[in-house]
């Protein structure tokens, strides 16, 4: 009889062992299967976390007394800097309150490369359009400039999209934590990874709902489930999500976890693009950093965590409030704010700061500057190192171009009908390119009439031949033999051009002979030019060309006169730089300074100048653009509202293929072109096609045109000549004297010979009928 009981002790053995054994090699098993996974959680740890897009910035805007602009132009811009309206005198930052003569706002903080200013309350008086004074709030002292910060324009995004301002544990305050914490895991630390004591109330819950209601997942698990696993749901994941969750409690401090996942965590949509991490969060929704928010706000952001676009507060508000007053419960309840604090919390109105939708602005000329970034920076450094890339972009002046460019189309259609295509791809284009002459800075940029139908910038890339807008250069060649005041052929003449007989042609007719410099120009007289060319030497333009930066131009022909040579828009903008810059020919710039996620100097891209032309004779040929604009084929721009002094050269193509107007004053540059891209003929001139866009745009500008003249500097001299001769008048003989500008080197010496005669002649018969007439 004993021998049964032999058999069952030893058969309790054998299964205890073997449940053992088989413990052993699972917990064996397990630990290095977790040694396994540390190997890869301290892999990612120990290398950058997450991609962090880098952001294209504008450049600032200066406001200052005395300028004129428009208070409505200043509250728009106001509004894409994230800044939002309140009835009374601004309390936080980024808001703001105006009247009919005042405008007070109070200022973001100004972060920028080696360049920091505190927020602070600024208050701008206006009259008429313009600025009258300028001053401190708090105190009254008077502000001589007022910087706006930069206004984001574009985000170089990875694979991911995920819009994210990475935070450490220091710059969260502790009520933040703690909504955090009572909102997903009020137990954080105090588990090891696994909150049993939640999965036992999610179980009894799930139980008592028959279904999933209540997940048990802690913090650790949360990231474990974001940061390294799959969204499959799956007992395999699940296992590994507990070994993981286990094995980076083992392996870090509680704070780098909360950090790492503060930073990580989904919590909503800006377009197309996610709000990932609780720094990001705080500025997308309340338009503050993380340190400035309030128990209500905290409560309301870690309320996202469990479904950020079913209680965001921009879908829905009265949801997200429900869920943030459960969050601010779950606070008292667990003791970290008092009854007061929850009671003012729950009463707090639910008041997102609002937002713009994230959209690429200024299409071509993030193109643009796209190209020049990849010269620095691979695509992957772009979209993933967190830069701030700081350009020369003026929103208001890329804003007016675009609104210029698209009304002058449609009204070019709405004239003649013919040019109105019904195929996208086929419309009437244009180009509208901005410059600072003197530095270079690329203001505006807009490459074609709709980016979303053709990306190829017409601005930066296309060929087309600028016609008359390229006579300035031949002119600019000929001043050490000629000067405004010598007369040119306007007799018709044939040239042999590699066997083929080419007679220039007049585009309306001028019927006098000869005629000065500064009338052939201003009337775009093309006889007249050619002429001047031919005997300046083809090899004098060529070299001019190339020192005013055309580098299109191989070999040359007599036609390249009348601009038959194709250029690239913004080299011929940045040709007439020169002349409006006392002879420097500035380099493009679009990129000013580049920094690193912790705003530390990088790069910065310096002005480059070389010079083209004399000062003296840069004077010469604006004076004579000026001609252009006050009595020859631009003078209906004086009709179009500008009445103060302008440069400007009209172009026009063979066929009206081309239309070309290129404008500036001392501190702006424009040029607009337009045309097919198929070289179908327009049908219209540069006056009357390119010309009134130009107004349109400039117009809109009146902050960037201080309405002064071009100082004539020294080595240039004043002399009153015969319009008709060209030499130095002869008091009271010439029925025409004007006075005309030259080099003082090289200014007239003779009076004019024909009046001169004709004086003198008169002189003695005046004196012989004083002798028989006493």
């Amino acid at each position: 009889m004993r021998k049964p009981k032999r058999s069952k002790i030893r058969k309790a053995l054998f299964l205890i062992l073997s449940v053992f054994t088989v413990l052993v090699l699972t917990a064996g098993i397990t630990l290095v299967y977790c040694y396994t996974l540390s190997n890869q959680i301290e892999k990612r740890f120990s290398a950058r976390k997450w991609s962090i897009p880098s952001k294209v910035y504008s450049d600032t805007l200066l406001l200052y007394p005395g300028q004129q602009f428009q208070k409505a132009a200043i509250l728009d811009k106001l509004v894409r800097l994230g800044y939002h309206q309140v009835s009374h005198i601004p309390k936080n930052k980024g808001e703001y309150t105006h009247d009919k003569k005042t405008l007070t706002v109070y200022l973001h903080d100004l972060k920028t490369p080696e360049r920091y200013r505190r927020s602070f309350i600024a208050q701008l008086a206006f009259k008429n359009n313009e600025i009258l004074s300028i001053k401190n709030y708090s105190d009254g002292t008077p502000i001589g400039l007022l910087e706006l910060e930069p206004e984001e324009i574009m985000l170089f995004f990875g694979a991911e999209r995920e819009r994210r301002q990475l935070i450490s544990i220091n710059q969260v305050p502790e009520h933040v934590i703690h909504a955090v914490l009572s909102a997903e895991d009020s137990h954080f630390f105090s588990h090891r990874g696994m909150d049993y004591r939640g999965i036992l109330r999610a179980f009894f819950v799930n139980l008592r709902h028959a279904g999933i209601k209540q997940g048990g997942s802690t913090i650790t698990q949360q990231l474990i489930k974001n940061y390294f696993l799959t969204p499959e749901k799956s007992y395999t994941r699940k296992f590994k999500e507990i070994c993981m969750s286990v094995t980076m409690e083992v392996m870090y401090d509680k704070n780098e976890i909360l950090e790492v996942y503060l930073n990580e965590i989904y919590l909503g949509q800006k377009g197309s693009s996610a709000v990932s991490g609780i720094g990001e969060a705080s500025v997308f929704y309340f338009d503050k950093p993380v340190s400035d928010l309030s128990v209500a706000e905290a409560a309301a952001i870690a309320g996202l965590i469990k479904g950020p676009n079913r209680y965001s507060p921009y879908k829905n508000a009265e949801q997200c409030k429900i869920r943030r007053n459960q969050v601010l419960q779950a606070m008292y309840q667990n003791k970290w704010i008092d009854k007061k604090q929850l009671h003012s919390s729950m009463m707090a109105p639910v008041a997102p700061a609002g937002y713009q939708a994230y959209g690429k602005k200024a299409p071509y000329f993030m193109d643009y500057l796209t190209e020049q970034l990849k010269t620095l920076y691979s695509a992957d450094d772009l979209s993933s190192l967190g830069l701030a890339v700081y350009t020369t972009l003026d929103t208001e002046v890329q804003k007016a171009a675009e609104t210029a460019l698209e009304k002058g189309l449609s009204r070019l259609e709405a004239l003649n009908p013919k040019l109105k295509k019904s195929i996208s791809e086929s419309r009437l284009q244009g180009v509208v390119i901005v410059m600072q002459p003197q530095t270079g800075n690329i203001l505006a940029m807009v490459g074609g009439r709709d980016y979303n139908v053709s990306q190829f910038n017409r601005a930066a890339h296309a060929r087309r031949q600028p016609g008359s807008a390229f006579k300035p250069f031949v002119y600019a060649a000929s001043l050490d033999q000629y000067t405004p005041a010598s007369l040119l052929s306007n007799i018709p003449k044939t040239y042999d051009i590699d066997g083929t007989v080419w007679e220039p042609k007049n585009f309306s007719e001028f019927p006098e002979e000869y005629v000065r410099m500064r009338t052939a120009l201003a009337q775009s007289l093309n006889i007249a030019t050619v002429d001047l060319a031919m005997h300046v030497g083809l090899d004098k333009i060529l070299e001019t060309s190339t020192a005013f930066g055309f580098s299109t131009f191989k070999t040359i022909y007599p036609s390249i006169a009348l601009g038959s040579m194709p250029v690239i828009p913004l080299e011929l903008a940045r040709a007439y730089c020169p002349f409006a810059a006392n002879g420097i020919l500035p380099f493009p710039l679009s990129l000013k300074e580049v920094a690193d996620e912790e705003n530390k100097l990088l790069q910065r891209r310096h002005m480059q100048i070389t010079r083209a032309i004399s000062p003296e004779k840069a004077f010469l040929i604006n004076s004579m653009l000026q001609s252009v604009v006050n009595e020859g084929t631009a003078v209906s721009l004086k009709h179009m509202g500008i009445s103060y002094p302008v440069c400007g050269k009209t172009g026009t193509t063979n066929d009206n293929r081309d239309a070309w107007f290129i404008g500036f004053t001392p501190d702006i540059l424009a040029l607009v072109w337009v045309g097919f891209d198929n070289g179908q003929s327009i049908a219209s001139s540069g006056s009357r096609a390119a010309l009134p866009i130009w107004a349109e745009l400039i117009s809109q500008l009146p902050q960037y045109v201080s309405r002064s003249s071009f100082a004539m500097p020294p080595g240039v001299i004043k002399k009153v000549i015969c319009a008709k001769t060209g030499m130095l008048a002869v008091k009271n003989a010439c029925p025409e004297p004007i006075e005309e500008f030259f080099l003082s080197n090289h200014a007239p010496t003779e009076f004019c010979s024909e009046h001169q005669t004709q004086n003198l002649f008169k002189q003695v018969i005046d004196e012989l009928k004083d002798i028989f007439n006493p």
